[in-house]
């Protein structure tokens, strides 16, 4: 729910969580939410927000940061004891391996440790809270999951367990008072496609597979989720938006 001016994108007094908002994504969905008046904290893997600033383009203004490793697989419950109920929860954590590592059970494990049973652990946690404020879940996946990825099987298989996830929790939490809706983007500039973006050719071999013929933008994905944590989507459960620039047209 948003707050209580007449704008349905006025979350002034809501508490937002972005799993995953200290890059990318995640960052720009967290400075979305911030800019319209949330409480936003932020996760990541390094001891301190100020270890991404050198690192990586984030932008840490106003936002507060707790570490989490979404590997331990006890750590969401500790966080969630830690900072309590929240409105809105953001799941934006993934990672991926190339190079064919997908094709190693090492690798396999990994990817989908960290873009499908993490995100569970996390609604688990969270799931109480949510309950009791009434509040909204969004779990960014990726295009990915709806289409072959030839490199990166873990990846793929993982965004779409996300995505068929993010149905079964619609449903089965909407008796709770919580929706449960997804993002799914397509070629946003991140640390996770710069074998792409930073890769002249690939990069405008996929543009001209886009439409709208641009790339997309964590702020493109932030109108979006503020969009599915607002009463303007209140009728909306389980349900999966692509956002890629028409990408998956044809």
């Amino acid at each position: 729910m948003a707050g209580n001016s007449s704008n349905p994108l006025d979350f002034e007094g809501r508490k937002v969580l972005v799993i995953g908002g200290s890059s990318g994504i995640g960052n720009g969905i967290a400075q979305g939410f911030r800019a319209a008046g949330a409480e936003v904290i932020v996760t990541g893997t390094r001891p301190d927000s100020g270890d991404y600033l050198e690192a990586e383009d984030s932008d840490f203004t106003g936002l507060e940061y707790e570490r989490l490793d979404v590997t331990d697989r006890s750590a969401a419950d500790a966080l969630a004891q830690k900072v309590g109920a929240v409105d809105v929860l953001v799941q934006s954590q993934g990672v991926v391996r190339y190079k064919r590592a997908e094709f190693t059970r090492e690798g396999w494990n990994a990817v989908v440790d960290v873009n499908l049973n993490s995100v569970m652990d996390v609604a688990r946690a969270f799931h109480p809270g949510l309950a009791e404020r009434g509040g909204t879940m969004i779990v960014v996946s990726s295009v990915a999951a709806f289409k072959a990825t030839i490199g990166t099987p873990a990846y793929a298989a993982s965004k779409a367990g996300a995505a068929s996830l993010v149905k079964t929790l619609g449903e089965a939490w909407a008796r709770d008072g919580v929706r449960v809706n997804g993002i799914a983007p397509g070629l946003v500039p991140t640390k996770l496609t710069s074998v792409t973006t930073d890769h002249p050719e690939r990069r405008e071999a996929s543009l001209r597979a886009i439409p709208l013929n641009r790339m997309g933008t964590p702020e493109d994905m932030a109108g979006v989720a503020l969009f599915l944590a607002s009463p303007l989507s209140a009728y909306m459960t389980g349900q999966t938006l692509v956002v890629d620039g028409g990408l998956t047209l044809s």
